[in-house]
């Protein structure tokens, strides 16, 4: 979800879960299982952190010599209103107390709904800072657009806890205002996962001070994404994938991962747009266009000429009008084929992606909608209808963005439906402290745990 002072968008609503473990696990880490309607005894995460338990217990035993031991853990994702939005989890306080946020690469800042949210808020569950022993008002005012409303309220301090990891005097922003339905319950926040530099706050993004304090295994965190939009059967919720934190799931893809560099300064994840094609054919992309990687914004959004480009490939489409202005509509009945590279591999777009939704027995609403963004920002922004056809990966050193093609295990999750993980709150094994004042600087001091894997850890150690 991009910031609107960077980007007037449309649709950028509510996206992933699971910040600790419950308190009936033995161990610490992740533990709701992802079950299905054809339930087996562990899901594709656990199997696949059983697999990397099992191998790195195996070389920590017999291997030499024997070196520093990091961390990772995964935070299962919500399928939000037919994917458009996914939101995770977290725990923020002492004691912990759990929300569900979106989880958003187009922004970098922490916030919450707080108790004094009032109406606007409507029926999410919200943060009471005067029942945590370990919060801290910075008093600084907060304020940040989005192209679905803003949020205000001021910056503060407080341990927050995620995918197993503890976090002390973390900044974030405590909401006491909202637009109407920026909050969709039961989500109560955002969690930015872009970089420090566009933070309204200033503070320094969970994940990055994670990733800067050698806390993880691999600094980098990655997200696999469901599809559920094409299945008659949906919920209102459904099971919506996960995001690594620390390391790459190779069960949820097959080849390589494809690494693009950031080409400047990171602020959002973006990356070259080299190409693409539409039925086959080529749709002319200006030279030197970026696009930000944004799990935070349901569809895609680019130049008006290209876009008028793309449905010139598409027999019958025409520009929508009304709330629709922007969009554009396309027989129902066309199979849309998008290809995209970055400057590496060609990726593909499921024509499912590509209809956004149907507005009649004959017509359709594509993904693809017209949007100016600021001077020196991305001109094209390519959210879940992408994200959801590839494995995705956010690497903190040195700063660049990776896809893979999903394996059909992942592939194989898409309109599977089962339990909707819920957030819990349990026992972080790695705790990171930022102790210094200074919001673009800090001091860390990691402790890891050890322990075994058992059955249904999310959380690692190396």
């Amino acid at each position: 979800m991009i910031p609107l002072v960077f980007l007037t968008s449309l649709f950028a609503l509510p996206a992933g879960i699971f910040g600790l473990p419950t308190d009936v696990v033995p161990v610490s880490g992740q533990t709701i299982s992802l079950l299905r309607r054809n339930q087996s005894p562990r899901d594709v995460t656990e199997w696949g952190a059983l697999a990397k338990s099992q191998r790195e217990n195996l070389i920590a035993k017999y291997g030499s010599p024997k070196t520093q031991k990091r961390s990772t853990g995964y935070n299962l994702i919500v399928d939000q209103l037919d994917d458009s939005s996914y939101y995770g989890s977290l725990a923020i306080g002492t004691p912990a107390v759990s929300f569900d946020i979106i989880l958003d690469t187009g922004s970098s800042d922490l916030w919450v709904a707080s108790s004094s949210c009032g109406t606007s808020c409507g029926s999410s569950p919200t943060y009471d800072p005067s029942s945590s022993s370990t919060f801290h008002n910075l008093s600084t005012p907060f304020n940040i657009q989005y192209g679905s409303g803003s949020a205000d309220g001021y910056v503060a301090q407080d341990t927050v806890q995620m995918a197993g990891f503890s976090v002390s005097t973390q900044g974030f922003a405590v909401v006491d205002a909202v637009s109407t339905d920026l909050l969709i319950s039961p989500v109560s926040g955002l969690l930015g996962l872009a970089w420090q530099s566009i933070a309204s706050s200033g503070q320094m993004p969970l994940w990055q001070t994670l990733a800067s304090g050698n806390a993880w295994d691999s600094a980098l965190f990655a997200v696999q994404l469901t599809r559920y939009k094409n299945d008659s059967t949906a919920q209102q919720l459904e099971p919506g994938g996960v995001l690594n934190m620390g390391y790459t799931n190779s069960s949820l893809y097959t080849g390589s991962i494809d690494y693009i560099d950031i080409p400047g300064t990171p602020s959002f994840w973006y990356i070259p747009l080299i190409s693409m094609t539409v039925q086959g054919n080529t749709v002319s992309i200006t030279s030197g266009s970026t696009a930000a990687i944004d799990t935070g914004t349901t569809n895609i959004a680019g130049p008006a000429s290209s876009i008028e480009a793309i449905y010139a490939q598409i027999p019958n489409s025409q520009p929508a009008t009304g709330e629709w202005e922007g969009y554009y509509s396309f027989p129902c009945s066309t199979t849309v084929n998008v290809e995209v590279s970055f400057g590496g591999a060609t990726w593909s777009m499921s024509p499912a992606d590509f209809a956004f939704t149907q507005t009649s027995s004959t017509e359709c609403i594509g993904a693809f909608f017209e949007a100016s963004t600021g001077t020196g920002t991305p001109s094209w922004i390519f959210g879940d209808a992408f994200l959801k056809n590839v494995y995705s990966v956010f690497r903190y050193n040195p700063p660049s963005i990776g896809f893979a093609n999903l394996s059909s295990i992942a592939i194989a999750e898409n309109g599977a439906g089962g339990t909707v993980p819920s957030a819990t709150i349990g026992t972080a094994s790695a705790s990171v402290t930022n102790t210094s004042d200074d919001p673009r600087g800090h001091a860390l001091s990691v402790s890891l745990s050890t322990l075994l894997f058992l059955a249904f850890s999310a959380v690692l150690l190396l």
